[in-house]
């Protein structure tokens, strides 16, 4: 029996202290740069930036806290406010054809469920989680790029 599941965004909270210039993961402020429109998806509106419109990059971690398996990555983000990503539909970047995301549970505990993660086509990342999510040790799900295992979003039981 597979589960229900919601795409939960970064939080807007945390997208605007980026964008103020609050460090990232690594201490750093956010980069600031022009999105060449072949593939930069923001991690709050969870949209492909546009090309030629303003973006952040920067390190992000989506744990609560460090410890050996809270990684952190690169990511994008819109440099402008954009609506954070909402609702119970697959949102835009995971309609794209021929990519594949890393779909990986985790505990309570924010660690890593062994033996779960698996790289699936985009189309096929929401029934991966709500699989995953069947497994009563895991919490929730990160979806990663399967190139660069870079955070895209969570997914949350429904």
């Amino acid at each position: 029996m597979t589960r229900t599941v919601r795409f939960t965004a970064l939080p807007t909270e945390t997208a605007r202290a980026y964008r103020s210039g609050a460090p990232d993961a690594n201490g750093m402020p956010a980069e600031r740069t022009t999105s060449d429109g072949g593939g930069n998806p923001c991690r709050h509106c969870l949209r492909y930036i546009q090309k030629d419109a303003g973006m952040l990059i920067l390190a992000h971690r989506p744990f609560p806290a460090p410890q050996p398996y809270a990684e952190s990555g690169p990511i994008f983000l819109c440099a402008d406010d954009c609506p954070r990503w909402q609702g119970d539909d697959v949102p835009p970047i995971f309609k794209r054809q021929g990519e594949e995301r890393l779909v990986k549970g985790y505990g309570a505990d924010d660690r890593i469920v062994y033996g779960l993660g698996k790289i699936v086509p985009v189309a096929e990342v929401a029934a991966r989680a709500a699989a995953v999510l069947t497994d009563p040790r895991v919490a929730y799900v990160h979806v990663r790029s399967a190139t660069n295992n870079c955070y895209t979003c969570r997914i949350d039981p429904a």
